[in-house]
């Protein structure tokens, strides 16, 4: 069984056409899987870790900001699979982990023989555009310190565990914040009680309280995975 959820998502007589094409690869900390303006030649399916997707101003000072996560649930490439060759986005592993890599020209090939990959990676690539819809709404109207919260809870969502290992000046740059900014943000989650941290370490001690916290900043896309993929792996069972 894939732990990546799209492909656990698939019908078996899709997941054995995969197989065969599917190469495992380790996916390393600040490795550069999609950069920005180059051609796009391979797809990972993310099995363990997670990926930023961040989008890059134009001019001398490049300023940047993440617009997306992608963990187990998820895949690079979208761009690809929606008939572009390349995107003006950079995604960069945060977090170190493992992946199965298929060229494009290959995964093209495969959904023009099979509607029901073509579907879910259509699927998975509309929930990803209402996560960055999400994150635009996050970034305009929450606090500092709400948008910290909805990053934390996504993050423990990709990664399953309680620990999340970056440091302020990463966190600074996924929020796009000053990185004293970050460090009074995790101060005052901390004097609620809701996470712990200490050097490149935060802990998410009380999930329910940051839930509440965020203030329905957090959930949507959440819920949309839910509902698409949900019924997709509940049908191939």
């Amino acid at each position: 069984m894939h732990r990546n959820r799209i492909l656990a998502s698939l019908p078996p007589v899709d997941q054995r056409m995969l197989v065969e094409h599917l190469e495992p690869r380790p996916l390393r900390f600040r490795q550069r899987v999609e950069p920005a303006g180059r051609k796009i030649r391979n797809i990972y399916f993310i099995e363990q870790g997670m990926a930023s997707v961040i989008t890059i101003a134009g001019g001398a000072d490049r300023r940047q900001t993440e617009v997306g996560i992608i963990g187990f649930e998820g895949m690079t490439g979208m761009a690809a699979i929606l008939g572009a060759d390349r995107t003006p986005h950079e995604t960069i592993m945060q977090i170190g982990g493992k992946g199965l890599c298929i060229t494009v020209e290959r995964l093209r090939a495969l959904m023009v023989q099979s509607k029901t990959l073509s579907h879910a990676l259509y699927r998975y690539a509309y929930v990803f555009g209402i996560q960055c819809g999400q994150t635009l709404l996050a970034n305009t109207l929450g606090t500092v310190e709400e948008r910290l919260a909805r990053w934390l809870l996504m993050s423990q969502d990709r990664l399953d565990r309680s620990e999340i290992r970056l440091t302020h000046e990463f966190l600074a740059l996924m929020l796009g914040v000053r990185r004293p900014g970050v460090t009074i943000a995790l101060h005052r989650l901390e004097e609620l009680r809701l996470v712990t941290s200490r050097r490149g370490v935060t802990e998410v001690l009380d999930r329910e309280g940051l839930r509440k916290y965020v203030k329905g900043l957090y959930g949507v896309p959440e819920a949309e995975y839910e509902r698409l993929f949900r019924k997709s792996v509940a049908s191939t069972a």
